[in-house]
């Protein structure tokens, strides 16, 4: 991999700590004298990770999920350069800032303005550099009032407020975070959020640490889950989550005999499928979803269809264990991967209670206002978590056609008014996709 396509490269990185017990260390000077030998060996040691690699491209948010114990934190570590590995290779692109322990790089006899000049400098920032973004700062963290007191004197969320505000306004090319933002307040942690996803927008190498898996999935662009200081998986954030829970919730043998894309062979290992039309399929397969179907109002499949047309996802469901957990999911998404409407039964209010046999879900739109392009839908059945029973990317493909060329994906009903001196000719709406001196030509033959 050449340099300028990554930011951060883990070539099978391994971290052992040493232990020590009583029986490595001297009781008395005395003992020590005696053994003759003063050099102190540890007990055993502990592979906190082993055999890591991966690679974190540039303008990438990349998540890290995992157990507690995982190795997630010594990973951040590692990548920021606090501690180093024991085996393997680390490469690194760009300036890092890090939040990765509450109050690291803190000194709490002093200030909270002198910290902020010693962990500027630390990331490499001049003394002008720190007083040209003083403010924006302070304002950002929210505690000028404090900011002139020692730092021991700061609450854990003040900390992580100074902390948060320094590390995003120093410019870094990556910045790493810890878990450190759950112990801020939900305003803040907004505001850190909305903060993370400028950042993303203007190409920061995101990476971060967080047991919120919702934040996983809407932020990030790929992500990996670290079991017991290996990779257990790595690549698209909504399914390594959603393998992560399965292994949670103890389902962890059942996704792949259960639940399968249905165009890959059994043969055919994941990794090869490079297809962007091919449907991914994945879940634990206690309740699948057998057919997910876009059709008219009446009942007759579609693949094309012209704007504004009405149109219901027909989602039969086959249930192989009754369930008192579970969440009807639909997400529309245009060619290029943004999401245009996703929604589901929890976000509308409507309360499981039993789903015990198969049946048949309908989400009806009455007018799907769509402009010309094509279009996908996912579709999924899941518990209330997140933890998917059937997720199926890519269910249904279609192609929503119109005479009328506008652009985005959404076309609201509308019409245009106009006062004052302000004069159009009337147009077919049938020629209004074409050029203006087109209709005209189109007008004038007419006439002949």
């Amino acid at each position: 991999m050449n340099a300028p396509e990554f930011a951060i490269h883990l070539d099978h990185v391994s971290k052992a700590y040493r232990l020590w017990g009583r029986r490595s260390q001297f009781a008395t000077l005395k003992s020590a004298l005696l053994k003759r030998d003063l050099k102190l060996a540890p007990e055993a040691s502990i592979a906190a990770l082993s055999d890591v690699s991966f690679a974190v491209h540039r303008g990438e948010a990349f998540g890290i999920v995992g157990r507690n114990g995982s190795g997630k934190s010594t990973l951040l570590k590692l990548i920021s350069g606090i501690l180093k590995p024991t085996s393997g290779a680390i490469a690194v692109n760009g300036r890092i800032a890090a939040l990765i322990e509450l109050g690291a790089g803190f000194h709490p006899e002093i200030t909270g303005r002198e910290n902020i000049y010693i962990n500027g400098i630390m990331l490499g920032l001049s003394r002008r550099d720190i007083e040209s973004r003083f403010d924006k700062i302070v304002d950002f963290s929210g505690i000028r009032d404090f900011i002139d007191q020692p730092v021991k004197t700061y609450s854990s969320g003040m900390y992580v407020r100074l902390g948060f505000a320094v590390a995003v306004h120093v410019d870094p090319d990556i910045l790493l975070i810890d878990e450190v933002l759950s112990v801020g307040d939900e305003e803040f942690s907004q505001k850190c959020i909305a903060k993370i996803q400028e950042m993303k927008y203007r190409g920061v190498t995101l990476v971060f640490v967080t047991h919120q898996l919702g934040q996983v999935r809407d932020l990030c662009d790929r992500a990996l889950w670290l079991d017991h200081g290996r990779v257990a998986a790595v690549g698209d954030p909504v399914r390594v989550v959603d393998e992560y829970l399965q292994v949670v919730a103890g389902h962890a043998q059942q996704p792949a005999a259960a639940v399968t894309t249905e165009t890959q062979s059994a043969e055919e290992p994941a990794e090869t499928k490079k297809d962007p039309l091919e449907e991914e399929r994945w879940g634990s397969g206690e309740v699948l979803l057998t057919r997910v179907a876009l059709t008219d109002d009446q009942g007759r499949d579609l693949v094309a269809l012209g704007a504004g047309t009405p149109v219901t996802i027909a989602l039969d469901v086959e249930v192989r264990a009754p369930q008192e957990d579970f969440v009807f999911g639909i997400g529309i998404y245009h060619a290029d991967g943004s999401c245009v409407y996703g929604t589901n039964t929890d976000i509308e209010g409507l309360q499981a209670q039993r789903i015990a046999a198969n049946g048949r879900a309908h989400f009806v739109m009455p007018s799907l206002d769509l402009v010309a392009g094509a279009y996908r839908v996912d579709a999924a059945i899941h518990t209330r978590n997140g933890r998917a029973f059937d997720y199926r990317r890519g269910v249904i493909r279609f192609v929503v056609g119109s005479r009328i060329h506008d652009i985005g994906v959404y076309r609201p009903k509308h019409t245009w008014r106009f006062e004052g001196g302000i004069t159009f000719r009337e147009v077919d709406t049938l020629k209004r996709d074409v050029p203006a001196e087109m209709a005209e030509y189109i007008r004038e033959s007419e006439k002949d």
